[in-house]
């Protein structure tokens, strides 16, 4: 299946975590196309050779998903208005850490950085929000009392699926708030399969890593592989609110498809909920301002 970004060229994108694995292809594919693309990135000097090796027209803004004050920081360094917020960075908790404002690092880079970033920036965005979540939501399960896991024994696998869980629910709820506000703004999730990124490229975990990428080398997407289903939400005729994954095989890897989700990241009641504890952690609602907390 080809995807064709042409009629994207001019338009201005931002993309989180475009340094490495699945951002660094979708933003390199963005800028091939001529995108004004806004590389968000915790490394600057690594985001800068980047935009290099991209070429086109590039920006490179520093942002910590993990430090509220650094989203924040963001959003006040942007300048003007933004086509596409690729919500694409991410991490899997190999230990049990806390971000810099206390939150367990999966949910708080995974979930609620982005939902900060997004409250901050949407009154900006012009087109489409795409969130990068995983199939892995549906072996979470989400409490809004106990998302750093306290009352439930933490380990990385269960804090991977709540965040992913988490950014699942957060979506709907969002389209929901879209659509009841008029507004043209949408939004659309994904899950990019299997992909041999750097993802368990960590301290003590060499051995596990390449026995991670002997196994991906076969059974999984490349990162520009990967990276086709957010570039397929950008430009195929699909409805607000979708979710895109693959269609080969257990869905490790194959072509952009529309994809079913569990019954839990169907729950509206448990989507408001989340949501309004996610205001509240972020200090992100403020009902005079014209973003999402803003909304009915």
């Amino acid at each position: 299946m080809d995807i064709d970004l042409s009629a994207l060229s001019g338009r201005r994108a931002i993309v989180t975590g475009a340094t490495n694995g699945l951002g660094m292809a979708t933003a390199r594919a963005l800028a091939g196309a001529g995108v004004r693309v806004v590389l968000a990135v915790r490394d600057v000097d690594l985001g800068r050779r980047r935009a290099a090796e991209f070429g086109g027209d590039c920006e490179v803004i520093e942002l910590d998903l993990a430090n509220l004050a650094s989203v924040r920081s963001f959003a006040e360094r942007l300048d003007g208005r933004v086509d596409y917020l690729i919500n694409n960075a991410g991490v899997f908790p190999h230990t049990h850490t806390r971000t810099a404002d206390g939150f367990e690092l999966g949910i708080g880079t995974n979930f609620l950085g982005p939902f900060a970033l997004t409250s901050l920036l949407l009154p900006r965005i012009e087109r489409e929000i795409v969130l990068v979540a995983s199939d892995a939501h549906k072996a979470g399960h989400v409490d809004p009392e106990d998302l750093d896991l306290t009352r439930r024994r933490w380990n990385p696998a269960r804090a991977y699926a709540q965040s992913k869980l988490a950014v699942m629910l957060w979506g709907l709820e969002l389209d929901r708030r879209l659509r009841a506000d008029g507004s043209p703004v949408s939004v659309m999730m994904t899950t990019p399969g299997w992909v041999a990124s750097n993802i368990s490229n960590k301290p003590r975990l060499a051995l596990a890593h390449r026995a991670v990428q002997g196994a991906a080398s076969v059974f999984a997407n490349d990162v520009d592989a990967g990276a086709r289903t957010t570039l397929y939400c950008l430009t195929a005729p699909i409805a607000p609110g979708s979710y895109v994954g693959v269609d080969g095989l257990w869905a490790l890897r194959g072509e952009p498809v529309l994809f079913g989700r569990s019954s839990e990241a169907c729950d509206f009641e448990l989507a408001g909920r989340l949501w309004a504890k996610a205001e509240e952690l972020t200090a992100s609602r403020d009902p005079d301002a014209a973003g999402i907390g803003g909304m009915s």
